[in-house]
C-alpha cells in the first residue's frame, strides 16, 4: 500500500529534532546546579559534603546574635548601650582597689582600646565611672566604678544572672570547657580570615 505524505507532514518530518535530554551547559548535569563546597578541611566535612558544617555556622550566627541581643538588653536596663554595659561589668570585675587600665579592660571585654576609651569617657560624663592617674604608667589612667556605678551594677545583677541561667541551662561544665577551647582558637582564626578579606578587597580595588 502506498502511503501518501502530505506537504505539512513532510515539513514536520524534515524539521530537525531537538535533543530534549541535552545537558544544561550551566550545570553540566541533569541533576541541576551543583553547589561547590564552602570548606575543604576534612574535619569539617561529613560524607564528603559540607551541609552539616553550614548548619553549624547558621546556628553559631543565630546564637551569637542572640547573645548580642541579651547584652543590649542589659545595657537598656541601665540606660546604656550593650558595649557600655560590657565596659561597666568589666570594670567591676577588674578594678580591684586601685582601678583598671584601659588596655587591660579592653583585653578583658574583647573590645578595641579606642572603643573602650570612647565609652569610658561617656560613662565618666554619666557619673558611672571615675578615673585617676596610673602611678605605674604616667601615660595612662586607671578606671573605677563610682558610687553611682556600683549601685547600677548591683541593681542590674539579678537580671543578668537570671538571663544567663536561662542561656546556659542544661549545658554541662565539660561541654562549656570544649566551647571555650574552640572559641580561643576560632577567635585567632577570625583575625587571619579578616586579614585575608582585607587583602582580597585591596586587590579588587587596585
Amino acid at each position: 500500500m502506498i502511503r501518501i505524505v502530505t506537504r505539512a507532514a513532510w515539513t514536520e518530518m524534515a524539521r530537525p529534532k531537538q535533543n530534549v535530554r541535552s545537558r544544561s551547559p550551566r550545570s553540566g548535569s541533569d541533576l541541576g546546579f551543583v553547589v561547590p563546597r564552602t570548606v575543604s578541611h576534612p574535619a569539617m566535612l561529613r560524607g564528603g559534603g559540607d551541609e552539616a558544617f553550614r548548619q553549624s555556622l547558621y546556628l553559631m550566627v543565630l546564637a551569637f546574635g542572640r547573645l548580642i541581643n541579651c547584652r543590649e538588653a542589659f545595657g537598656r536596663a541601665m540606660a546604656l548601650t550593650g558595649s557600655q554595659f560590657a565596659v561597666m561589668i568589666g570594670t567591676a570585675y577588674r578594678q580591684k582597689t586601685d582601678g583598671v587600665s584601659i588596655r587591660e579592660l579592653a583585653e578583658h571585654v574583647q573590645l578595641a582600646s579606642t572603643h573602650v576609651t570612647t565609652e569610658v569617657g561617656r560613662l565618666i560624663r554619666k557619673g558611672l565611672l571615675i578615673k585617676r592617674p596610673n602611678m605605674r604608667d604616667r601615660r595612662g589612667v586607671l578606671v573605677k566604678l563610682s558610687r553611682k556605678g556600683e549601685a547600677a551594677i548591683l541593681q542590674v545583677a539579678p537580671f543578668v544572672r537570671s538571663v544567663n541561667d536561662l542561656l546556659f541551662a542544661d549545658i554541662p561544665r565539660s561541654d562549656f570547657a570544649v566551647v571555650t577551647r574552640f572559641l580561643d582558637t576560632f577567635a585567632l582564626n577570625t583575625e587571619r580570615a579578616l586579614a585575608e578579606i582585607r587583602r582580597r578587597e585591596r586587590q579588587m580595588c587596585d
